[in-house]
């Protein structure tokens, strides 16, 4: 409300305001009348603010000098907004076009049944007051709101709020918004999330809510970073929800029939034989033609004719940043013991650590088991026990974490590795403080973390492995 905005003190009316003896006395009702409204209690409380803007605040939903009324949400759910028609219609070509324009009609009430309540106060406190107040609850109600009535900082405060917020948890759902409201750079960002976090998105709750235009788009996309099995996993829970939607019964047929032709979509010979036996073969949802048709494709030298696409996605092709310009070995370097080598970085775009590449034993072949880690201010976001084998050459060998781990830019990052394996190795001289990968910039500065002598300069840690 304004008053928690905008505090003022009571101003009281007397004979020597230089006002006549009806105006003292109308104010001394407007004090009665408001007196649960401190912002405007008083004769003079417009003399209480400096600017036009603090002013026009005083304003926001309040009923002084109101003259219409809109009637917001759903039935059963609606709030009534007082507002003032030439501050809205400054705001708002809309407002502007239903109070003064050709076609304006005189209308004390008006009902908005398709915003709710909370942001279209949203709304006009950005139009009032100049604010924008924004929450991850109600940030799409009020983009609709502002696309609605054509308010255009708002709107773009909003999609900012969304492509900061973007996560593998959302990332389906506001695709889904992203291209309703037309915005294509919010379409972009939400793409490039289910496409290196596949796996995380399509196993999101959100992922259930979305539409079945999404669901196909989905299903379609080449890049998907994701096992098959998965996919399948993921539309048999939507299709779900959307029998729940439809107040069907759950059942195989249903799911089959709710699906459509988006089981096609789905690359099921593209799955291996253990993960078609064991999942999509006992699920009931392909017929049984369908089933022995693919168990055939994996099996028989003829294979039949299927109306599943049967090569693979492509997915995401990783892209490697190495922070040394050489790599060396002496025979009392480098030691391991169970020590800590990290380093930290920063990128000046969002990117997606996939994991890291390491160096191996110098002293012939040799396996290591390897912890990685990567923190945010002291908070893990990625973690995995990984054993590789190293073969004794100078390369570096990936090892990756579960889940591609989102790092957003302009913060730094702490990646670790606990080591345990050959303690004679590899390690990288003449490191880089800025390498330029593609069109990322990586930043590197060295870690409080690390006890094993790893920093900028050499060490450990040569590679991270990412999505861009």
């Amino acid at each position: 409300m304004a008053a928690e905005l905008y505090p003022a003190t009571r101003v009281p009316c007397s004979p020597d305001c230089g006002t006549s003896s009806a105006a003292v006395q109308q104010c001394q009702q407007d004090n009665i009348s408001n007196n649960n409204n401190p912002s405007v209690q008083g004769c003079n409380w417009q003399g209480l603010y400096p600017t036009i803007r603090e002013r026009n605040a005083v304003m926001f939903n309040n009923e002084l000098m109101a003259d219409v009324h809109f009637v917001v949400g759903p039935p059963g759910a609606t709030q009534r907004v007082p507002g003032h028609k030439y501050v809205l219609a400054v705001g708002s070509s809309v407002f502007h076009a239903m109070f003064y324009g050709e076609l304006a009609e005189d209308k004390d009430e008006i009902r908005i049944p398709d915003v709710e309540p909370p942001s279209f106060l949203a709304l006009l406190k950005y139009i009032y007051c100049d604010e924008i107040d924004l929450c991850a609850d109600t940030v799409l109600a009020t983009l609709y709101a502002a696309k609605k009535y054509i308010v255009p900082h708002l709107a773009r405060a909003c999609v900012t709020f969304l492509e900061t917020s973007l996560s593998a948890r959302n990332a389906c759902v506001l695709l889904s918004q992203s291209c309703l409201f037309e915005e294509p750079d919010l379409t972009q960002r939400c793409w490039e999330v289910i496409d290196a976090q596949a796996e995380l998105a399509l196993r999101s709750e959100g992922f259930c809510d979305i539409d079945a235009l999404t669901l196909e788009s989905i299903l379609r996309r080449e890049t998907l970073n994701a096992k098959e099995a998965v996919v399948f996993e993921a539309a048999l829970a939507w299709a779900e929800a959307e029998c729940h939607r439809r107040e069907l019964p759950p059942t195989v047929e249903n799911k089959r029939l709710v699906l459509g032709k988006s089981i096609y979509l789905i690359r099921v010979p593209a799955m291996t034989l253990d993960d078609f036996a064991n999942g999509v073969a006992q699920s009931g949802v392909l017929t049984l033609a369908e089933t022995n048709d693919i168990f055939l494709w994996h099996t028989a030298a003829r294979k039949p004719e299927l109306p599943f696409m049967s090569r693979p996605r492509k997915g995401l092709a990783p892209q490697r940043c190495h922070r040394f310009q050489s790599c060396a070995y002496r025979s009392n370097q480098w030691r391991y013991r169970g020590r800590c080598d990290s380093i930290q970085f920063a990128v000046d775009k969002r990117v997606f650590v996939a994991g890291f590449g390491l160096y191996g034993s110098s002293c012939g072949s040799a396996e290591y088991q390897a912890k990685i880690e990567l923190k945010r201010q002291g908070a893990t976001l990625g973690l995995a026990v990984i054993k590789y084998f190293s073969d004794g050459s100078s390369s570096t060998f990936p090892v990756f974490f579960d889940y591609p781990v989102q790092v957003e830019p302009d913060t730094f990052y702490t990646a670790s590795v606990v080591l345990d394996g050959n303690e004679l190795s590899y390690f990288g001289q003449e490191g880089m403080t800025e390498v330029q990968c593609g069109k990322v910039t990586f930043q590197f500065q060295c870690s409080s973390d690390s006890t094993n002598g790893t920093g900028v300069q050499g060490g450990q840690i040569p590679e991270l492995i990412f999505y861009a």
